[in-house]
């Protein structure tokens, strides 16, 4: 790694404060020396070997995507510019309770078979771990940008209790505990909970916070997807807020918002219960995406009833007209778990991503639409593509409310995260825009964020959630994890109709200090590596 130095850049440091004019010196993937312009003339400006011209650019610590769904992207596409164009230099998996370690054979090829619509069923991937830190291990042969991880309860639940909606007895309880301690001995960050994703929804709240206490015995954090964004959201909230209390634990809430019409306008009572609760002593923070659509798998919208006994069992209730019925009767006319209590509007759902191609006439269009182009109704529809596609699926879900979005932005304890699903022929563009988003639109164009406060929700408050000593701002001796970019072009490319577009505005991107982005273009360097718990 050569020593360089970034000549008369704008440094955003990462703490909110005003920005400042300096040169940085970068050697051997630190930040080693950072002498500002106020230093005055007679201060000796720094060499390097090699000298960047960062005039008009802002330098900024590396983002930290606090929730992204790369968990085998980064193995299969060692390129990954989806992220390191974006800036981002560290990525947090394991989300939504739902991933691939720890597993064994069985519960392997069950995962795989759940979340074909977020990563792919994996056949281009060699599966050569079963634990936490087997997965680690294979991260550290070599990566475009680091990665954190969570233990993901619901394949914990796989594992220890199965696919059935019951209470875990004593000895299932004391091997999810051991599970949890082991991964988090292992390197893992927290613990991530899908409460509206089967199996890991079937457990209680005193089933949970046990788990939370191990988490919380190591300096980890719990990060649910908790039971309802629609109908119930407030409770919902209420309910993690009061098991983390109880456990012990740190919190934080996972694309947190407040979406279908029944929470339009309503983020305030949001950040109030927040603002209450971090009063009171709690440790809470929680992450969002700059976008209104949410995204996820076509499947995940039927109840939790419909998945007990894993994916095979899902597609024979599927194949059966009686079964059927009743799965349609719940999303449509009660509304389901799966759908946060909410009544089925087939208006609301696109199909993004499919895994058969022949399937493809589905994708970019809503559900309702593709079942008027065929004269039949939606439920025929969404259930021959759920057969065909083997539950593969994915979708947009059109339910977001831009005020409840810019308020949750400004939040104290925001940070940033993309949810970013990967597959799919027109995935959300939050996949592959998140970070120039907040930085272009909602900084620039609409002032939301001051550009410091920005930063700082990009940067330290989620290296601080993480409990990483020396990234996340820009300080000596800190890690080399480093954007430049100019803050009157950065924009995010992709859109709902070119969603893989990358950004403009970002001409380099440092990962322990080797250049991933240089001049705007990926170079072939992979300096990322697993980013393991630190010691409590």
């Amino acid at each position: 790694m050569e020593q360089l130095v970034f000549r008369d850049a704008d440094v955003v440091d990462g703490s909110g404060e005003p920005a400042y004019r300096a040169d940085v010196v970068v050697d051997r993937g630190r930040i080693v020396s950072i002498v500002k312009e106020a230093a005055g003339a007679g201060c000796q400006r720094p060499e390097a070997m090699r000298e960047l011209d960062a005039e008009g650019l802002v330098l900024s610590p590396g983002f930290i995507d606090m929730h992204a769904h790369s968990d085998l992207a980064v193995l299969r596409d060692p390129d990954h510019s989806a992220k390191a164009a974006q800036g981002v230099t560290l990525e947090v998996l394991g989300q939504d309770g739902l991933s691939y370690a720890p597993v064994d054979d069985r519960t392997l090829a069950e995962v795989r078979a759940t979340i074909t619509g977020w990563n792919g069923h994996g056949d281009d991937i060699d599966f050569d771990w079963r634990s936490v830190g087997e997965y680690l291990d294979r991260l550290d042969r070599g990566i475009a940008v680091n990665a954190a991880y969570l233990i993901p309860q619901g394949t914990v639940r796989m594992l220890a209790v199965g696919w059935e909606d019951r209470e875990a007895t004593p000895q299932e309880l004391d091997r999810m505990r051991q599970l949890v301690a082991e991964g988090m001995e292992q390197g893992a960050v927290g613990m991530s909970s899908g409460l509206t994703y089967t199996p890991g929804m079937y457990a209680k709240d005193a089933e949970l916070t046990e788990l939370c206490r191990v988490v919380a015995s190591y300096g980890g954090y719990y990060c649910p997807h908790h039971r309802s964004y629609g109908a119930g959201a407030l409770e919902a909230y209420e309910e993690m807020v009061e098991l983390a209390r109880e456990a012990g634990c740190s919190l934080h809430l996972a694309h947190a918002t407040m979406n279908f019409g029944v929470n339009k306008g309503r983020a305030p009572e949001l950040l109030t219960l927040l603002d209450e609760a971090l009063a009171a002593g709690a440790d809470i923070t929680l992450d969002t995406y700059p976008y209104t659509p949410g995204c996820t798998t076509l499947v995940a919208m039927l109840p939790s009833w419909a998945h007990e006994g894993g994916p095979e069992a899902m597609l024979k209730r599927l194949a059966d007209e009686e079964t059927s019925a009743r799965i349609r009767h719940d999303v449509e006319v009660v509304g389901s778990d799966g759908c946060h209590g909410v009544p089925m509007d087939w208006n609301t759902i696109e199909i993004s991503g499919v895994s058969d191609p022949g399937l493809g006439d589905y994708v970019g269009r809503t559900v309702q639409e593709s079942a008027d182009l065929r004269g039949e109704s939606p439920w025929v529809t969404v259930r021959r593509l759920l057969v065909q596609d083997r539950l593969g699926p994915t979708i947009l879900q059109h339910v977001g409310h831009e005020e409840n979005v810019q308020a949750i932005m400004r939040h104290r304890v925001h940070t940033g995260g993309s949810d970013g699903i990967l597959q799919g022929a027109k995935p959300h563009p939050r996949a592959y825009g998140t970070f120039p988003q907040y930085l272009g639109h909602y900084v620039r164009e609409l002032g939301v964020l001051s550009l410091e406060e920005c930063v700082a929700h990009l940067t330290s408050r989620p290296a601080a959630r993480l409990r990483l000593p020396d990234r996340g701002l820009i300080r000596e001796g800190y890690r080399a994890d480093l954007v430049l970019f100019d803050p009157r072009t950065v924009a995010a490319g992709s859109t709902y109709e070119n969603p893989r577009a990358l950004p403009t505005g970002i001409p380099h991107v440092l990962v322990d200090g080797q250049f991933v982005i240089e001049d705007g273009r990926r170079t072939d360097v992979l300096a990322g590596r697993a980013v393991r718990r630190s010691p409590v």
